[in-house]
């Protein structure tokens, strides 16, 4: 494998494993995103004031904090060129906060959750969580005013119930996700039982004492409104004899949006090149921040001159939209195709699906083909078995709302959607030199129609 810009493995994984554990939810993670952007130039826009752009420069726009689209403006032209664009998403499967959390019960105090996308409930249980999120407050000027908090430290668990309870758990596990999943926070001395159960501040207190502590200059008069999730706080680590896996929360997707970050910040001022980091891809992606709304086709519109040019653009354009994959299982290889079952550090996979569920053809698997070769790096394919049902990503939404050629490519994971995923030590650093390739103009991938 070669090492794009001199950059070695380890210090990539290392770098990697601190935007996971500093990214517990979108808002950090596109938080993260632009202090990484912002080193590398990359200049803030704001959707609300006009933009006037630079051929050469680089800038980022961000939406609800939890969506980020980053772009290289070319010196070439863009309606010869196109845009490669970059396709990932932000959020990741979690339990979500209730608005009246508080639950008291036995002397326990608990918060009420909502599951938020496919979760793997299961391995919830006995983690240490801690919380994080956006709260939006008012200051003692009534400005109404939001900002991030993370508790860092381990404030609360799931405990499992005793297998002498519970005798056929190991055969007959069902989880109810509103009685069974919420976490427990603290003991409640008995006597003050029935106080504790009559109060509706006990997390706003706490969410208030947090702003105190990670803040000296907020000047918070009451909290308004909050977007909280549980996360497990067991950093990111190599695992393994020989350290060959990676293990962590949130590979599903932060590793892709990482990897897109990377390869934006490197790529020349040549060609217009971009990166979409989209939220809500675990729940359809259905919203102002998602990659079924307006944000891509916003941005797009501003980078064209007319309805024309941007037809022009966009099928001269192309998109891969990186989410991952799943890794052949080896306690359960049945669950794959057996030819296509991709292995852990045998390089990114190309996704294909015949009732386009994912958005490859045969014009896009080649160019990455081509890209794949040119970095030196292995790649693989993912077909779902025909007699199984298949996952989506944001690709099919975007070749559908833009129209623009496009690519599913992934990492193989296992665990995908657990508290804790796993991938190959190798194998995002493949994707990133992939991906540099890609965003590489003297590098001709025209297809050219006969």
């Amino acid at each position: 494998m070669t090492n794009v810009n001199n950059i070695e493995l380890q210090d990539f994984n290392n770098d990697l494993f601190h935007f996971l554990d500093a990214s517990p939810t979108p808002f950090h993670a596109v938080q993260n995103q632009v202090k990484l952007l912002e080193s590398y130039g990359f200049q803030c826009l704001l959707e609300s004031e006009s933009w006037s752009l630079t051929p050469g420069e680089r800038y980022y726009v961000t939406r609800n904090g939890s969506s980020i689209i980053a772009f290289v403006y070319g010196r070439d032209n863009v309606l010869d060129t196109g845009i490669r664009m970059l396709g990932a998403h932000t959020d990741s499967p979690c339990l979500k906060v209730k608005p009246n959390a508080e639950i008291v019960s036995h002397s326990y105090l608990k918060l009420g959750v909502e599951v938020y996308g496919g979760v793997l409930l299961n391995p919830w249980f006995d983690r240490d969580l801690s919380l994080a999120g956006k709260l939006v407050y008012q200051d003692k000027k009534s400005n109404i005013k939001s900002c991030l908090i993370n508790f860092e430290k381990s404030i609360a668990t799931i405990p499992s119930l005793a297998i002498h309870l519970d005798r056929e758990a190991n055969k007959k596990r069902h989880i109810n996700a509103q009685t069974d999943i919420p976490p427990v926070l603290m003991v409640v001395d008995s006597s003050d039982s029935e106080n504790f159960s009559s109060q509706k501040n006990i997390l706003k207190q706490n969410l208030k004492q947090q702003i105190e502590k990670q803040y000296n200059d907020l000047d918070v008069d009451e909290i308004l409104d909050f977007e909280l999730s549980f996360y497990d706080t067991q950093k990111a680590s190599y695992i393994g004899l020989n350290d060959d896996f990676i293990a962590s929360s949130r590979l599903d997707n932060l590793l892709s949006c990482y990897v897109g970050t990377q390869a934006l910040m490197r790529a020349n001022n040549q060609g217009t090149c971009m990166l979409v980091c989209s939220d809500h891809e675990e729940v359809g992606s259905s919203s102002t921040t998602g990659a079924q709304g307006t944000f891509l086709k916003s941005v797009l519109e501003r980078l064209s001159d007319s309805a024309e040019s941007l037809t022009r653009i966009v099928d001269q354009s192309m998109m891969i939209s990186a989410d991952n994959a799943h890794g052949i299982h080896p306690n359960f290889s049945d669950k794959h195709d057996a030819k296509h079952g991709p292995i852990i550090n045998q390089g990114p996979v190309i996704k294909v699906n015949a009732n386009q569920r994912y958005a490859s053809n045969c014009e896009t698997g080649a160019v990455f083909k081509v890209l794949a070769k040119s970095a030196q790096v292995p790649i693989q394919s993912f077909v779902v078995r025909t007699d199984m049902g298949c996952g989506s990503t944001i690709g099919p939404i975007a070749a559908t709302e833009i129209g623009v050629k496009t690519l599913d490519v992934g990492i193989p994971t296992f665990a995908m959607h657990s508290i804790r995923e796993l991938c190959g030590n190798k194998d995002a650093q493949y994707l990133f030199s992939v991906l540099n390739q890609y965003f590489d103009f003297s590098l001709d991938i025209t297809i050219n129609d006969k």
